[in-house]
């Protein structure tokens, strides 16, 4: 298969994006595809705690970049998932130091070896997000079902479509929706926004529907990506996106009949 270049962003920070790419990027790796997940939140870098890796990086893709070292030394193996790579963030502060050059010349590099090359972006509106964007052929975009988040990322819909590669050349990327930690009793009294409100507001596909959860909140902080686990219904959310993703035409979860379900369910894996 051709490489895919899939980026993964948000209108604000703070909306779940970086423990998305963890686990879109496992959930691939699990089904035998060699991926590799970027980290280009410059000065941000928290994508390699999700996935567990923090105590492993000796260099960033600003190494990499700027010739201090090359691409082998800074990709870091998952021990966990096997075909699952990593290249971690800088942690300079310095937010311009990638260029599109640059930019180019690695994600060609990775092309001849990955499946898919995932790319946690920085969100929406920092510098170091267009060229996040460049070469995607697909963005996953985040967003929580809160006005404030939509705004946010329909503003970003807006910039892939002017500053990407593809729009460059009269094409379009391919842009989906995952909307993240969704409660449904709370979508039930109208104190949330619905995915049918999202939808409309953005007019974009959707591709993923995650429930919250604390669970989620353990596995960041244990840095296991919450897709390792099959008794998790976050897990299975993102399992089913990376199954769309790969073309399958699968089911949404029906969060508003499993909430019952998933409450017993809950006191079982206790």
């Amino acid at each position: 298969m051709m490489a895919k270049v899939i980026t993964v962003t948000s209108g604000k920070g703070g909306v779940g994006k970086s423990t998305t790419t963890a686990n879109v990027s496992t959930a691939l790796a699990l089904r035998g595809k060699k991926v590799i997940a970027v980290d280009f939140d410059i000065g941000l870098r928290n994508l390699d705690m999700i996935l567990g890796l923090e105590n492993r990086i000796v260099y960033d893709v600003v190494d990499v970049m700027e010739g201090r070292c090359n691409l082998a030394q800074a990709i870091i193996k998952d021990k966990r998932t096997n075909n699952l790579h990593f290249i971690p963030a800088s942690q300079t502060k310095d937010k311009t130091v990638l260029d599109k050059e640059k930019v180019e010349k690695l994600i060609n590099e990775l092309k001849k070896d990955f499946d898919y090359i995932i790319i946690d972006s920085p969100a929406g509106i920092e510098s170091g997000f267009e060229h996040s964007i460049y070469l995607a052929d697909m963005a996953l975009v985040v967003t929580t079902p809160e006005i404030s988040a939509v705004r946010d990322a329909d503003r970003v819909i807006g910039i892939i479509d002017a500053k990407s590669k593809k729009a460059q050349n009269g094409e379009e990327v391919e842009k989906k929706i995952i909307i993240n930690r969704i409660k449904p009793e709370l979508v039930e009294k109208g104190e949330m926004l619905s995915t049918e409100d999202v939808l409309h507001i953005l007019a974009l596909e959707l591709i993923g529907i995650v429930p919250d959860d604390e669970e989620i909140v353990r596995s960041t902080n244990i840095g296991e990506p919450i897709v390792l686990s099959d008794k998790s219904l976050v897990g299975e959310a993102f399992r089913r996106i990376a199954r769309r993703i790969e073309g399958e035409d699968i089911e949404f979860l029906d969060l508003k009949s499993k909430k019952g379900i998933f409450s017993k369910l809950k006191g079982l894996f206790k």
